[in-house]
């Protein structure tokens, strides 16, 4: 199976000037885990995950005044759709990650998650009533 086949589609893009409570609000109406940050000064596209604003607001920082860029992560690893995803959850594993942004001729189609690799490999099944 593929990382087009697992990947979510639904892509939330935000700037470097959202504050965290503006970003960890577009996250939860869309319910997801992380949001693709386009920041063309600082050389392109990061990640900003639902653990980085834990992290902040654990450390005591305001989300309503902290800015997206001063946690987004830039050193990103890219998957493309055509990956296994047993080469997404390698790559995860080894980067102690839990997202990937998936790339298709530079531009960003898709997030790719450990629950979207695990929904393929154990698949809920319904039950038959009986």
């Amino acid at each position: 199976m593929l990382v087009r086949d697992a990947m979510s589609t639904v892509v939330l893009t935000i700037g470097p000037t959202h504050t965290l409570r503006q970003a960890a609000a577009l996250m939860s109406a869309r319910r997801i885990g992380a949001a693709i940050v386009h920041d063309p000064d600082a050389g392109g596209i990061g990640i900003l995950t639902e653990r980085d604003v834990l992290n902040s607001v654990g450390l005591g920082q305001s989300p309503d005044s902290e800015p997206v860029h001063a946690h987004t992560t830039t050193d990103v690893v890219f998957a493309t759709p055509t990956w296994t995803l047993e080469e997404a959850a390698r790559a995860m594993a080894h980067g102690g990650f839990r997202h990937l942004i998936v790339l298709d001729h530079d531009e960003p189609v898709g997030i790719v998650s450990v629950r979207d690799i695990i929904r393929c490999w154990a698949p809920v099944r319904q039950q038959v009533p009986a």
